[in-house]
């Protein structure tokens, strides 16, 4: 028996969004030190840039 899927238009690739937030901020954090990092990243949570739930 076979099963036949509906393949739709997806309208957000969630994995794609999420790859290339990923590749930006390892952009910019590349040459930082792990104190500078840790200030990038509080700076991000301060401006309510990153979701922490």
């Amino acid at each position: 028996m076979e099963t036949e899927t509906k393949k739709s238009k997806k309208r957000f690739d969630a994995i794609k969004v999420m790859r290339e937030i990923r590749d930006e901020i390892s952009l910019e954090i590349m040459d930082m030190t792990y104190e500078e990092e840790r200030a990038y990243l509080d700076k991000l949570l301060e401006q309510g840039k990153v979701n922490t739930k």
